[in-house]
Protein backbone atom coordinates (compact mmCIF):
# COMPACT_ATOMS: atom_id res chain seq x y z
CA UNK A 1 0.00 0.00 0.00
CA UNK A 2 1.17 3.65 -0.75
CA UNK A 3 0.94 5.33 2.67
CA UNK A 4 0.99 9.37 2.75
CA UNK A 5 1.95 11.28 5.73
CA UNK A 6 -0.05 14.72 5.07
CA UNK A 7 0.25 17.97 7.97
CA UNK A 8 -0.22 21.60 7.76
CA UNK A 9 2.19 23.80 9.56
CA UNK A 10 3.69 27.16 10.34
CA UNK A 11 6.59 28.42 12.08
CA UNK A 12 7.49 24.73 14.09
CA UNK A 13 11.18 24.63 12.81
CA UNK A 14 12.45 23.03 16.03
CA UNK A 15 9.86 20.20 15.82
CA UNK A 16 11.19 19.12 12.21
CA UNK A 17 13.73 16.82 12.64
CA UNK A 18 11.78 14.85 15.16
CA UNK A 19 8.36 14.66 13.35
CA UNK A 20 10.53 13.59 9.53
CA UNK A 21 12.15 10.84 11.89
CA UNK A 22 8.95 9.66 13.24
CA UNK A 23 6.88 9.58 9.77
CA UNK A 24 10.27 8.53 7.96
CA UNK A 25 8.19 4.80 7.55
CA UNK A 26 6.01 6.32 4.57
CA UNK A 27 6.03 6.98 1.83
CA UNK A 28 5.69 10.16 1.16
CA UNK A 29 5.22 13.30 3.53
CA UNK A 30 3.65 16.18 2.29
CA UNK A 31 3.26 19.78 4.25
CA UNK A 32 1.16 22.79 3.56
CA UNK A 33 3.02 25.41 5.25
CA UNK A 34 0.94 28.26 6.18
CA UNK A 35 3.31 31.20 6.14
CA UNK A 36 6.49 30.49 8.33
CA UNK A 37 8.73 33.10 9.15
CA UNK A 38 11.72 30.69 10.38
CA UNK A 39 13.30 27.74 8.21
CA UNK A 40 10.37 25.34 8.56
CA UNK A 41 9.87 25.47 5.16
CA UNK A 42 14.00 24.77 4.51
CA UNK A 43 14.48 22.25 7.06
CA UNK A 44 11.14 20.27 5.99
CA UNK A 45 12.92 20.21 2.04
CA UNK A 46 16.21 19.51 3.33
CA UNK A 47 14.27 15.91 5.04
CA UNK A 48 12.37 15.02 2.14
CA UNK A 49 8.88 16.70 2.54
CA UNK A 50 7.25 17.86 -0.28
CA UNK A 51 5.97 21.91 0.35
CA UNK A 52 3.66 23.91 -0.67
CA UNK A 53 3.50 27.28 1.05
CA UNK A 54 -0.03 28.85 1.20
CA UNK A 55 -1.93 31.25 3.20
CA UNK A 56 -5.29 30.63 4.28
CA UNK A 57 -7.55 33.83 4.85
CA UNK A 58 -9.65 33.51 6.54
CA UNK A 59 -8.01 31.22 9.03
CA UNK A 60 -9.98 27.69 9.40
CA UNK A 61 -8.36 24.44 10.35
CA UNK A 62 -10.35 22.30 8.32
CA UNK A 63 -9.41 24.67 5.21
CA UNK A 64 -6.45 24.31 6.10
CA UNK A 65 -6.17 20.57 5.98
CA UNK A 66 -8.45 19.61 3.39
CA UNK A 67 -5.90 21.95 1.55
CA UNK A 68 -3.12 20.01 2.57
CA UNK A 69 -5.37 16.97 1.87
CA UNK A 70 -5.46 18.09 -1.89
CA UNK A 71 -1.57 18.06 -2.01
CA UNK A 72 -1.60 13.94 -1.30
CA UNK A 73 -1.25 12.15 -4.63
CA UNK A 74 -4.56 10.95 -6.24
CA UNK A 75 -2.73 7.06 -5.69
CA UNK A 76 -2.49 6.73 -2.24
CA UNK A 77 -4.15 4.49 -0.23
CA UNK A 78 -3.93 5.31 2.74
CA UNK A 79 -3.53 9.09 4.48
CA UNK A 80 -2.41 9.48 7.54
CA UNK A 81 -2.63 13.28 9.39
CA UNK A 82 -0.54 14.19 11.68
CA UNK A 83 0.73 17.48 13.19
CA UNK A 84 4.64 18.56 13.28
CA UNK A 85 4.12 18.88 17.29
CA UNK A 86 3.36 14.82 17.47
CA UNK A 87 5.64 11.94 17.19
CA UNK A 88 4.71 8.28 16.17
CA UNK A 89 6.32 4.95 18.14
CA UNK A 90 8.74 2.68 15.61
CA UNK A 91 6.85 -0.12 13.58
CA UNK A 92 3.68 2.33 13.52
CA UNK A 93 3.04 1.15 9.10
CA UNK A 94 3.65 -2.51 10.28
CA UNK A 95 0.83 -2.17 12.91
CA UNK A 96 -1.05 -0.16 10.39
CA UNK A 97 -1.30 -2.19 7.53
CA UNK A 98 -1.80 -5.07 9.80
CA UNK A 99 -5.38 -3.47 10.68
CA UNK A 100 -6.15 -2.21 7.39
CA UNK A 101 -8.70 -5.12 5.66
CA UNK A 102 -10.31 -4.86 2.33
CA UNK A 103 -13.08 -2.16 3.09
CA UNK A 104 -11.67 -0.20 5.25
CA UNK A 105 -12.36 3.21 5.39
CA UNK A 106 -11.00 5.06 8.77
CA UNK A 107 -8.60 3.29 11.61
CA UNK A 108 -8.40 4.59 15.27
CA UNK A 109 -5.06 4.54 16.69
CA UNK A 110 -4.00 5.46 20.84
CA UNK A 111 -3.10 9.15 21.31
CA UNK A 112 -1.59 10.77 24.19
CA UNK A 113 -2.45 13.88 24.22
CA UNK A 114 -0.44 14.94 27.44
CA UNK A 115 1.83 13.50 29.72
CA UNK A 116 2.31 13.99 33.45
CA UNK A 117 5.60 16.08 34.98
CA UNK A 118 7.00 12.37 35.95
CA UNK A 119 6.79 11.34 32.14
CA UNK A 120 4.06 9.23 32.69
CA UNK A 121 1.05 9.28 30.36
CA UNK A 122 -1.66 12.08 31.00
CA UNK A 123 -4.69 12.35 28.88
CA UNK A 124 -4.98 9.18 26.26
CA UNK A 125 -7.64 8.58 23.96
CA UNK A 126 -8.18 6.85 20.53
CA UNK A 127 -8.01 9.19 17.80
CA UNK A 128 -9.37 8.72 13.84
CA UNK A 129 -7.30 10.76 11.79
CA UNK A 130 -5.70 8.12 9.69
CA UNK A 131 -8.58 7.57 6.34
CA UNK A 132 -8.63 6.31 3.11
CA UNK A 133 -7.78 8.66 0.17
CA UNK A 134 -11.04 9.72 -1.44
CA UNK A 135 -14.36 10.15 0.07
CA UNK A 136 -13.08 12.04 3.22
CA UNK A 137 -13.16 15.64 4.04
CA UNK A 138 -12.30 17.99 6.97
CA UNK A 139 -14.95 19.95 8.19
CA UNK A 140 -15.47 22.83 11.34
CA UNK A 141 -13.09 25.96 11.77
CA UNK A 142 -11.67 23.94 14.68
CA UNK A 143 -11.61 21.27 16.24
CA UNK A 144 -12.39 19.80 12.84
CA UNK A 145 -12.79 15.84 12.37
CA UNK A 146 -13.24 14.10 9.25
CA UNK A 147 -16.86 13.54 7.23
CA UNK A 148 -17.54 11.37 5.20
CA UNK A 149 -18.81 13.19 1.86
CA UNK A 150 -18.28 10.53 -0.91
CA UNK A 151 -20.70 8.56 -2.62
CA UNK A 152 -22.47 5.35 -0.80
CA UNK A 153 -21.05 4.54 2.57
CA UNK A 154 -18.20 5.05 4.52
CA UNK A 155 -15.53 1.88 5.01
CA UNK A 156 -15.17 0.25 7.88
CA UNK A 157 -13.43 1.81 10.86
CA UNK A 158 -10.59 -0.82 12.02
CA UNK A 159 -8.71 -0.39 15.64
CA UNK A 160 -5.32 -0.21 14.50
CA UNK A 161 -3.31 -1.87 17.84
CA UNK A 162 0.07 -1.21 18.22
CA UNK A 163 -0.20 2.22 16.37
CA UNK A 164 1.01 5.30 19.38
CA UNK A 165 1.03 8.69 18.64
CA UNK A 166 2.50 11.03 21.27
CA UNK A 167 1.81 15.35 21.38
CA UNK A 168 4.83 17.07 22.58
CA UNK A 169 3.79 20.47 22.08
CA UNK A 170 5.06 23.63 22.25
CA UNK A 171 3.69 25.31 25.93
CA UNK A 172 4.11 29.03 24.73
CA UNK A 173 1.72 28.67 21.70
CA UNK A 174 -1.55 30.69 21.89
CA UNK A 175 -4.95 29.14 21.81
CA UNK A 176 -6.41 32.52 21.93
CA UNK A 177 -8.08 31.66 17.67
CA UNK A 178 -9.47 28.63 19.07
CA UNK A 179 -12.52 30.77 20.86
CA UNK A 180 -13.63 32.75 18.00
CA UNK A 181 -13.59 29.62 15.39
CA UNK A 182 -15.45 27.83 17.99
CA UNK A 183 -18.27 30.42 18.25
CA UNK A 184 -18.27 30.63 14.43
CA UNK A 185 -18.22 26.97 14.28
CA UNK A 186 -21.78 26.92 16.40
CA UNK A 187 -23.32 29.77 14.22
CA UNK A 188 -22.80 27.72 11.22
CA UNK A 189 -24.02 24.78 13.03
CA UNK A 190 -26.00 25.75 15.87
CA UNK A 191 -27.38 22.07 16.46
CA UNK A 192 -24.26 20.49 16.85
CA UNK A 193 -23.97 19.41 19.91
CA UNK A 194 -20.28 18.46 20.04
CA UNK A 195 -19.28 22.08 19.23
CA UNK A 196 -21.74 23.47 22.08
CA UNK A 197 -20.00 21.31 24.15
CA UNK A 198 -16.55 22.65 23.32
CA UNK A 199 -17.28 26.24 22.83
CA UNK A 200 -18.87 25.71 26.82
CA UNK A 201 -15.70 24.51 27.64
CA UNK A 202 -13.49 26.83 25.84
CA UNK A 203 -15.81 29.53 27.76
CA UNK A 204 -14.58 27.98 31.03
CA UNK A 205 -11.07 28.08 29.96
CA UNK A 206 -11.32 31.52 29.19
CA UNK A 207 -13.10 32.77 32.90
CA UNK A 208 -16.40 33.46 31.45
CA UNK A 209 -18.23 31.29 34.29
CA UNK A 210 -21.81 32.91 33.04
CA UNK A 211 -21.19 31.80 29.20
CA UNK A 212 -19.93 28.54 30.15
CA UNK A 213 -22.87 27.52 32.41
CA UNK A 214 -25.53 28.98 29.84
CA UNK A 215 -23.92 27.07 26.60
CA UNK A 216 -23.27 23.75 28.60
CA UNK A 217 -26.66 23.95 30.30
CA UNK A 218 -28.06 24.25 26.19
CA UNK A 219 -25.26 21.55 25.05
CA UNK A 220 -27.81 19.29 27.86
CA UNK A 221 -30.87 20.29 26.29
CA UNK A 222 -29.81 19.02 22.89
CA UNK A 223 -31.69 16.17 21.78
CA UNK A 224 -28.27 14.93 20.41
CA UNK A 225 -26.36 15.32 23.02
CA UNK A 226 -26.71 11.90 23.93
CA UNK A 227 -23.14 10.66 24.91
CA UNK A 228 -22.82 10.25 28.66
CA UNK A 229 -19.41 10.75 29.18
CA UNK A 230 -19.87 13.94 27.41
CA UNK A 231 -22.46 14.90 29.16
CA UNK A 232 -20.98 14.91 32.55
CA UNK A 233 -18.14 16.84 31.15
CA UNK A 234 -20.22 19.32 30.52
CA UNK A 235 -21.86 19.31 34.11
CA UNK A 236 -18.82 19.30 35.86
CA UNK A 237 -17.50 22.40 33.65
CA UNK A 238 -21.05 23.89 35.09
CA UNK A 239 -20.00 22.94 38.65
CA UNK A 240 -16.20 24.39 38.23
CA UNK A 241 -17.77 27.82 37.15
CA UNK A 242 -19.85 27.83 39.72
CA UNK A 243 -17.24 27.10 41.97
CA UNK A 244 -15.08 30.42 40.72
CA UNK A 245 -18.99 32.14 41.15
CA UNK A 246 -18.75 31.28 44.76
CA UNK A 247 -21.48 29.18 45.20
CA UNK A 248 -20.49 25.70 46.62
CA UNK A 249 -23.69 24.46 46.84
CA UNK A 250 -24.99 24.71 43.00
CA UNK A 251 -21.76 23.32 42.26
CA UNK A 252 -22.23 19.93 44.84
CA UNK A 253 -25.41 19.77 42.88
CA UNK A 254 -23.64 19.93 39.39
CA UNK A 255 -21.18 17.78 40.50
CA UNK A 256 -23.51 15.06 41.77
CA UNK A 257 -25.39 15.25 38.66
CA UNK A 258 -22.69 14.64 36.78
CA UNK A 259 -21.65 10.96 38.87
CA UNK A 260 -25.34 9.87 38.15
CA UNK A 261 -25.20 10.94 34.54
CA UNK A 262 -21.60 8.76 34.26
CA UNK A 263 -21.29 6.66 37.40
CA UNK A 264 -18.59 4.76 35.37
CA UNK A 265 -16.37 7.97 35.60
CA UNK A 266 -13.61 8.11 37.97
CA UNK A 267 -14.21 12.48 37.08
CA UNK A 268 -17.15 13.25 38.69
CA UNK A 269 -16.72 11.33 42.04
CA UNK A 270 -13.35 12.78 42.06
CA UNK A 271 -14.27 16.53 41.76
CA UNK A 272 -16.74 15.46 44.44
CA UNK A 273 -13.59 13.76 46.30
CA UNK A 274 -11.50 17.41 46.19
CA UNK A 275 -14.84 19.70 47.23
CA UNK A 276 -15.01 17.53 50.46
CA UNK A 277 -11.45 18.14 50.70
CA UNK A 278 -11.72 21.96 50.29
CA UNK A 279 -14.34 22.01 52.62
CA UNK A 280 -12.39 19.60 55.35
CA UNK A 281 -15.09 16.70 55.14
CA UNK A 282 -12.57 13.91 55.80
CA UNK A 283 -15.70 11.56 56.01
CA UNK A 284 -16.64 12.51 52.44
CA UNK A 285 -13.28 12.09 50.60
CA UNK A 286 -12.76 8.69 51.94
CA UNK A 287 -16.38 7.61 50.44
CA UNK A 288 -15.60 9.35 47.08
CA UNK A 289 -12.12 8.60 46.09
CA UNK A 290 -13.16 4.90 47.25
CA UNK A 291 -15.75 4.84 44.77
CA UNK A 292 -13.44 6.59 42.21
CA UNK A 293 -11.06 3.91 42.90
CA UNK A 294 -13.33 0.97 42.71
CA UNK A 295 -13.45 1.94 38.87
CA UNK A 296 -10.75 0.19 37.35
CA UNK A 297 -11.56 0.60 33.64
CA UNK A 298 -9.72 3.68 31.96
CA UNK A 299 -12.11 4.51 29.49
CA UNK A 300 -10.08 5.40 26.21
CA UNK A 301 -11.77 8.92 25.14
CA UNK A 302 -10.79 12.39 25.57
CA UNK A 303 -13.04 13.05 28.39
CA UNK A 304 -11.16 10.88 30.45
CA UNK A 305 -8.31 12.66 32.81
CA UNK A 306 -5.01 12.28 34.28
CA UNK A 307 -5.38 13.03 37.47
CA UNK A 308 -8.18 10.88 38.16
CA UNK A 309 -5.94 7.86 37.11
CA UNK A 310 -2.81 8.92 38.43
CA UNK A 311 -1.87 9.93 42.49
CA UNK A 312 -4.44 12.17 43.33
CA UNK A 313 -7.10 9.40 44.84
CA UNK A 314 -4.79 7.99 47.13
CA UNK A 315 -3.03 11.52 48.15
CA UNK A 316 -6.49 12.95 49.28
CA UNK A 317 -7.05 9.35 51.04
CA UNK A 318 -3.64 10.09 52.90
CA UNK A 319 -4.57 13.22 53.96
CA UNK A 320 -7.86 12.27 55.13
CA UNK A 321 -7.14 9.56 57.14
CA UNK A 322 -3.77 11.67 58.48
CA UNK A 323 -6.11 14.44 59.69
CA UNK A 324 -8.60 12.02 61.46
CA UNK A 325 -5.53 10.69 63.44
CA UNK A 326 -5.53 7.25 61.06
CA UNK A 327 -1.65 7.03 60.61
CA UNK A 328 -1.26 3.60 59.59
CA UNK A 329 -3.64 4.16 56.60
CA UNK A 330 -2.21 7.23 55.98
CA UNK A 331 1.23 5.71 55.01
CA UNK A 332 -0.60 3.13 53.04
CA UNK A 333 -1.84 5.84 50.81
CA UNK A 334 0.84 7.68 50.55
CA UNK A 335 3.14 4.47 49.17
CA UNK A 336 0.41 4.15 46.76
CA UNK A 337 0.43 7.62 45.87
CA UNK A 338 3.98 7.74 45.35
CA UNK A 339 3.93 4.33 43.50
CA UNK A 340 1.86 6.27 40.87
CA UNK A 341 4.32 9.00 40.76
CA UNK A 342 7.72 7.88 41.90
CA UNK A 343 9.71 11.02 41.13
CA UNK A 344 7.50 13.55 43.70
CA UNK A 345 9.41 15.01 46.30
CA UNK A 346 6.28 15.81 47.90
CA UNK A 347 4.42 12.42 48.08
CA UNK A 348 7.91 11.08 48.83
CA UNK A 349 8.09 13.45 51.52
CA UNK A 350 4.58 12.19 52.85
CA UNK A 351 5.65 8.47 53.20
CA UNK A 352 8.93 9.00 54.77
CA UNK A 353 7.04 11.84 57.87
CA UNK A 354 4.46 9.21 58.06
CA UNK A 355 7.15 6.20 58.21
CA UNK A 356 8.71 7.65 61.35
CA UNK A 357 5.20 8.82 63.13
Amino acid sequence: MKIVVYAICKNEAQFVDRWMDSMSEADQVVVLDTGSTDDTVARLEARGAVVTVETISPWRFDTARNRSLDLVDEDADICVCTDLDEVFHPGWRAALESAWTPGTGQARYRYTWSFRPDGADGVVFWYEKIHRRHGYRWVHPVHEILRWEGPGQPGLMVTALGVQLDHHPDPSKSRGQYLPLLELSVQEEPEDDRNAHYLGREYFFHSRWDDCIATLKRHLSMPTATWKDERAASMRYIAKSYIQKGDPAQARSWFFRAAAEAPHLREPWMDLATLCYQQENWDGVLYFTGVALAITVRPDTYICEAEAWGPLPHDLRCQAYFRTGRIGPAREEAQKALVLSPTDPRLAGNVEILSRM
